[in-house]
């Protein structure tokens, strides 16, 4: 095999979806990648791939992972709902810091991190861009935030190129957390909570990762801020409707009012959280309920050459054939 003369680098939040993902992208396109796992034995052996046992807080597997790289791309995060604020900070801000920390000191070149467009939170224009106004609303997106602002205020010192990603919502083959849209709709048990009028902006993760690839090779990404997204993005009503019909469910109909369920979701975590459960409802999930989520990709076809390839339809179509051939959704039957 010949060598490739391409550089190495490094992936954190390897073992979720789109860090998953751009690991491949970047092993297919003949890249050297080193990343880190809390649990290497779960990972397939791959030519190219260096495995680094450990996670982003642990300092001397960061400075293995990052050592001869020209580039960190860092994916990893803390998203799940039931987690305290203490630990969205620890590992969304503090851990981004502490990768950064160790890839400064290994003299890497460009550290690509992802933030989100939830910094934004239901934004007032339609549609906004990167200059809109910061509005998290929930943990997860203030620790975000953060991280984002921490980062790029260490670039401005110019020892390091910094490029924020600030995705859409990510779906696509593998993906677990829109999965849970398809089921409902096959089983009849979606409702809208809301009137489902806010728009939503998703990102198949085909279009994320070459957003991601171009943020590490564009000489004019440095020190930049961009939103990756589809070509479009549409009514939260016809984005759940373009689900149904990928699946050949009914759209739904039934509408649930959003104040009356933010304080059912409310008192669900009083009742469950001291008990050390999960509540079956969260207030943020409602979030996707009530966000407007619609973005302007102009900057990132300027100044990246960013040009989303995979729209909704054939982006659910990818998305459902994967479900099927994991078992996770049933084929309709004439």
């Amino acid at each position: 095999m010949a060598i490739s003369d391409k550089p190495t680098v490094a992936v954190t939040g390897g073992s979720g979806f789109t860090g998953g993902a751009l690991i491949k992208r970047l092993l297919d396109e003949g890249y050297s990648v080193r990343a880190i796992y809390r649990d290497p034995s779960k990972v397939a052996a791959a030519d190219g791939l260096t495995v680094i046992a450990g996670d982003i807080n642990d300092e001397a597997a960061l400075a293995e992972m990052v050592k001869g790289c020209d580039t960190v791309f860092h994916i990893a995060a803390m998203y799940r709902s039931d987690g305290l604020p203490s630990e969205y900070m620890q590992v969304n801000y503090e851990g981004t810091l502490a990768v950064l920390e160790a890839a400064k000191k290994a003299g890497v070149r460009r550290f690509v991190v992802t933030s989100t467009i939830g910094v934004h939170g239901s934004v007032q224009r339609t549609p906004s861009d990167e200059n809109a106004p910061f509005m998290p609303m929930d943990v997860y997106q203030e620790s975000k935030l953060k991280a984002e602002l921490a980062v790029r205020a260490e670039g401005e010192k110019g020892e390091i190129e910094i490029v924020v990603i600030r995705p859409c919502g990510i779906y696509g083959p593998g993906d677990m957390r829109m999965f849970k849209i398809f089921s409902m709709l096959q089983k009849g048990l979606f409702m809208f909570v809301g009137n489902g009028r806010p728009n939503f902006h998703p990102v198949y993760i085909d279009n994320l990762v070459q957003g991601l690839m171009l943020g590490m090779t564009v000489p004019e990404a440095k020190g930049e801020v961009f939103i990756i997204g589809d070509a479009d993005y549409v009514p939260l009503r016809e984005y759940v409707a373009t689900a149904a019909k990928t699946i050949g469910a009914r759209p739904p109909w039934l509408k649930l009012p959003y104040g009356f369920m933010k304080f059912v979701a409310l008192m669900f975590e009083i009742t469950f959280r001291p008990l050390g459960l999960s509540p079956p409802l969260y207030r943020r999930r409602l979030g996707f309920y009530s966000s407007n989520r619609a973005f302007s990709i102009e900057k990132a076809r300027r100044i990246l050459g960013y040009q989303p390839t995979i729209a909704l339809e054939e982006g659910f179509r990818n998305t459902v054939a994967w479900y099927y051939d994991q078992g996770l959704l049933k084929r309709k039957t004439s």
